[in-house]
């Protein structure tokens, strides 16, 4: 019913920023929440940010700061990534999601060097 893809992942230097972007397609009148996870090696996927289902945003605490979501109409969804951290080398996830059905991208790959 919904389908997220995923751009903009790759190799940035401490102190650079990068921007990852998740375009919706499909049927996805209605999604009410969207927004990023990230997984690293050997580590449970967790919550970067995400817009709530009443329009908030809602960001781990890790990333408050330096990282921040931003929307374009009802199918874009943007992470910014300024200041990044080693520590934030993660597969990063597009998430969105209705009352009863949940869709996640493909995933794409940022990796940080110091």
């Amino acid at each position: 019913q919904v389908q997220l893809v995923e751009s903009g992942g790759g190799l940035v230097q401490t102190g650079g920023s990068l921007r990852l972007s998740c375009a919706a397609s499909g049927l996805i009148f209605n999604i009410n929440r969207m927004g990023w996870y990230r997984q690293a090696p050997s580590k449970q996927r967790e919550l970067v940010g995400t817009f709530a289902s009443d329009g908030s945003t809602i960001y781990a605490d890790s990333v408050k700061g330096r990282f921040a979501i931003s929307r374009q109409g009802k199918n874009t969804v943007y992470l910014q990534m300024n200041s990044p951290k080693p520590e934030d080398t993660a597969v990063y996830y597009c998430n969105a999601g209705s009352f009863q059905r949940e869709y996640w991208g493909q995933g794409t790959q940022v990796t940080v060097s110091s």
